[in-house]
């Protein structure tokens, strides 16, 4: 027997863990609150103005007036803040909100025109504006805008602020040596808000550095650095923000300040109004016993589809649960565990991406064998894309142990009863796949004989038989077929006959790893795939 447990599968009759906390493992370095607020971040395109915007210097003003006299001109904001126009002379602007704009000008217009004279002014573009960003961000340095823009736009194009030293909570605008504004980030990210300062050529931003952070991992939607300003932060303010899971139900803090390290475990809902300091690190776990578990039944029974069982039950107690019917096969009874489907994956992925690094890493001496290996590698890039999709069963194979029905289930189990059945399945390289009924004398070349038999992508060195139990039996050819009597293999109702494909590739020097990883794939997804 080929077994596919070498490749998947868990140990059956390993006695099952007691349940305990549910911890995650501390990642290196944990990303800060808002830290995704530079990335990919998008400023809107710069189209219209705000009522309450104030003329500066600079700012440049279209004018139309109609009736007794006509113009059409564009005017800019001058040094001493004001527009002039002709026949009517200076009109003071700086400082004007844009909303009353059109008021301020035509009451100066109709000071000198009283009559027969209409007027429409606008705000036709701004005077862009440099800002010096500094302090803690990724890039330094003078950059342009408009006065309109906001902090976070300045923010990033410097490149955001550094992560491991930067404030989110403690950012300067100062204007001419002295604190025009203060601003908080976590504000903005909590609750939307953020004050919208007109900005001013030569202003300046100041990150500054970080006070107190402390780590959140676990049953958490943010595992992510808090930042805090003052001596502390209160569990709970912290844990609004990070967002605990339902299943939460303890915490553990890890306190780094004193000279020793030292941990507390505390119950989550008796723990929110406890002080968290700088360096602490805060895991959030789940400390339920458990109590009970469900498995999903499958297959020919006239019971239920899910059964409830208490935690530590095997197989046997499952079964004596069990509706069976005439039809019912326990002797092929079918375990698919998640946690194996996810084992199988990550050994799949590595085979796969090893596959994948011997075949784009492999030099050529000439220029013919180059374009020989360069196709054979096209094949197998293609083969590795399509075997990535496949997605393995995650079963536990049973086999005929004495201890099969011992085995302790676990929440989420899915437990398949096959049926009673007659026929043989071929499929794989084969010309037409299919299903027949078994014929006792019958030996698997008859039955790949009646599918149409070997195409011409098929390897007939060996092939695999897939018995309704999930085993595989290996057959290779030694010799001539009938010579030592492999091809004469006990097959049974049920069983799948697999026809693996040959390695078609010019050049032997990925042979093997090919055949191994063709290999895997079939025995963890039951699937061909060739290349």
């Amino acid at each position: 027997m080929l077994s596919a447990n070498a490749f998947a599968s868990a140990p059956m009759s390993e006695p099952e863990t007691a349940a305990g906390p549910e911890v995650i493992e501390k990642a290196v370095i944990k990303p800060v609150f808002g830290q995704n607020l530079f990335s990919g971040f998008r400023q809107a395109e710069f189209k219209g103005f705000n009522p309450n915007y104030k003329l500066a210097v600079g700012d440049k003003i279209s004018l139309q007036m109609w009736g007794a006299y006509e113009a059409a001109v564009k005017l800019t904001v001058d040094a001493q803040g004001n527009i002039f126009i002709p026949q009517v002379g200076p009109v003071k602007l700086q400082g004007v909100a844009n909303k009353d704009l059109n008021a301020v000008v035509e009451k100066k217009v109709r000071s000198v025109y009283q009559k027969n004279v209409n007027l429409y002014v606008s705000l036709d573009a701004t005077e862009p504006v440099k800002l010096f960003v500094t302090g803690f961000v990724k890039s330094p340095g003078l950059y342009g805008g408009f006065s309109s823009d906001s902090l976070l736009a300045f923010l990033a194009k410097s490149g955001g602020i550094r992560p491991e030293s930067g404030s989110y909570l403690n950012i300067e605008l100062k204007r001419n040596g002295q604190t025009r504004a203060v601003f908080n980030l976590y504000d903005f990210l909590l609750k939307g808000s953020i004050e919208q300062v007109q900005l001013q050529d030569g202003d300046t931003l100041v990150v500054n550095s970080r006070q107190g952070v402390t780590y959140f991992e676990g049953l958490v939607e943010n595992p992510v650095q808090i930042e805090f300003n003052g001596s502390g932060v209160a569990l709970g303010q912290a844990l609004e923000m990070v967002g605990a899971m339902p299943e939460a139900t303890h915490v553990r803090i890890a306190r780094n300040q004193l000279s020793k390290r030292s941990v507390e475990y505390l119950p989550l809902a008796d723990a929110k109004s406890v002080l968290l300091n700088s360096g602490d690190e805060v895991t959030v776990v789940s400390d339920k016993m458990p109590g009970t578990i469900s498995v999903v039944v499958e297959g020919e029974h006239n019971g239920q589809a899910i059964y409830v069982l208490p935690y530590g039950s095997t197989i046997e107690s499952l079964i004596d649960q069990l509706q069976l019917n005439q039809r019912s096969n326990l002797e092929a009874l079918q375990l698919f565990r998640k946690e194996v489907a996810v084992r199988q994956k990550e050994v799949l992925d590595i085979s796969l991406q090893q596959l994948e690094q011997v075949t784009l890493s492999a030099r050529s001496s000439t220029d013919g064998e180059a374009k020989l290996r360069q196709a054979d590698a096209d094949s197998i890039l293609k083969f590795i894309e399509r075997a990535r999709q496949l997605k393995p069963r995650g079963q536990v194979l049973l086999g005929d142990s004495q201890k099969r029905n011992d085995v302790l289930l676990k929440d989420g189990d899915r437990l398949v009863i096959p049926g009673q059945t007659v026929l043989v399945q071929v499929h794989g390289e084969v010309m037409f796949p299919n299903a027949m009924v078994f014929r006792k004398n019958a030996d698997i070349l008859d039955y790949i004989a009646s599918a149409g038999g070997f195409n011409q992508k098929a390897d007939q060195s060996r092939l695999l038989v897939m018995h309704q139990d999930g085993t595989i039996t290996n057959i290779q050819k030694k010799g001539g077929w009938f010579a030592d009597g492999y091809a004469r293999a006990d097959i049974k109702p049920g069983d799948e006959i697999m026809v693996m494909p040959q390695v078609d590739i010019k050049s032997f020097q990925y042979t093997r790893d090919v055949i191994d990883t063709i290999y895997k794939v079939a025995l963890s997804t039951a699937v061909v795939a060739g290349l």
